[in-house]
């Protein structure tokens, strides 16, 4: 499946964005005066080969969840039951995730693909079987209305998750589980390789599958989350891999660490970093090194669209960091990347900054979980807005200068 995913990767067509370019030209209103968002609509001409592209709808977030051995190593203050105990809460629509996707009209999907706490929910919670990982998929139980393609479960009238979005307000599914496990959290990449090279591969396999089923279900853009205790410590570490830079430069203080635990925590990166010495050419076994379950399948998510030619809207540090991999399995994969805002984490703009791309927010956000992609959502839709809906000069009798 990756070989292949792979291979359905190219380049971005340069005649539809000619097109782009000469259509923002004949725009009523002065050349260049939206800035960034018209190189955006260009880009995403070019990855849809058609000017104008569809509008990026619905929006499927996919927070992708997954446990570090280095949490051992003392690296941030929040106990690792803390991701199972997120997942809950995504599931029951408290989080700031949630607020936001509902804000944006956008369906939530959470997949564990590395949660070392087994996880149980009400018996009233299931719904049915998944058919990505053949087991139970769970999410709120609310009227029948259909049957969702991912989840292969009952949904609410509202449409299928991953199907559903739209306007804001529109009616949406609960948020959903998809159980996709492929190991009880990675190991200490401090002590040994944090997965095996099959652990890598399948989480990769679970991001691309999950892809294809949510554009297959109608979703038109594919949105990053994340949830993991200790997670920007193996994102530090990939980044500082694949770039070149020091562990120092990489590493940032996550949920907030202090000074004490900041230092630790540059120094548990140095050292994974120089017991494994990760190849950036060799993007699989640098993700078994020092990577996380969740990196690997964000990498695979963000493939699996690429190789669909649907844009993928990135979210914060542990994000880029995976999309780093994905750009040294698969260069053209670029095209598919829009860089939703700039994480405080300061290894988020080494990152972009290596994948040559600019964000298109910036508020400080490190919260991680798709909530800064979300954000950046309608700023994307109205580039591409624009190229629908803006009269030309002549269509509209407006005098050009």
């Amino acid at each position: 499946m990756l070989e292949t995913t792979i291979a359905a990767i190219g380049p971005l067509d340069e005649s539809a964005m000619t097109a782009a370019r000469d259509l923002q030209a004949r725009l009523t209103k002065p050349a260049g005066s939206l800035g960034a968002l018209e190189d955006l609509s260009v880009r995403l001409a070019g990855l849809a080969g058609a000017c104008p592209p569809p509008l990026p709808e619905p929006a499927a977030v996919v927070i992708f969840a997954g446990d570090h051995g280095v949490h051992a190593q003392r690296v941030t203050p929040w106990p690792q039951e803390v991701t199972a105990q997120m997942i809950g809460n995504f599931l029951a629509g408290g989080a700031v995730v949630n607020a936001f996707a509902r804000q944006a009209g956008a369906s939530v999907t959470v997949v564990d693909v590395g949660v070392a706490t087994p996880l149980s929910f009400p018996p009233e919670a299931t719904a049915g079987t998944d058919p990505i990982a053949g087991t139970e998929a769970v999410g709120g139980a609310d009227a029948v209305a259909g049957t969702d393609p991912v989840g292969g479960r009952a949904v609410p009238a509202g449409g299928a998750a991953g199907a559903t979005g739209g306007p804001a307000g529109a009616a949406l599914a609960p948020p959903r589980l998809v159980d996709a496990n492929v190991r009880r959290g990675t190991r200490d990449m401090t002590v040994t390789a944090a997965l095996t090279p099959d652990e890598v591969r399948a989480a990769i396999e679970v991001g691309i599958r999950v892809a294809g089923e949510l554009i297959d279900a109608g979703a038109g853009v594919l949105l990053t989350g994340d949830m993991g205790i200790a997670n920007t410590t193996p994102s530090a570490a990939l980044i500082a891999a694949f770039t070149g830079v020091d562990p120092a430069e990489s590493t940032g203080r996550g949920t907030g660490v202090d000074d004490e635990t900041y230092r630790r925590k540059v120094g548990v990166v140095r050292t994974a970093l120089d017991r494994h010495r990760p190849d950036p050419a060799d993007p699989l076994g640098a993700l078994a090194a020092v990577g996380g379950l969740e990196h690997a399948a964000l990498a695979g998510l963000i493939l699996g669209a690429a190789a669909r030619r649907v844009p993928v809207l990135l979210d914060g540090v542990i994000a880029v960091s995976a999309a780093l991999a994905a750009a040294a399995l698969a260069p053209d994969a670029v095209g598919a990347m829009i860089a939703g805002h700039r994480s405080a984490e300061p290894g988020a703009t080494v990152a972009l900054r290596h994948l040559g791309l600019d964000p298109l927010v910036d508020l400080g956000l490190r919260l991680g979980e798709g909530t800064g992609a979300l954000l950046a959502l309608p700023v994307v839709t109205g580039a591409v807005r624009v190229l629908h809906e803006v009269a030309t000069f002549d269509a509209a009798g407006v005098s050009e200068k």
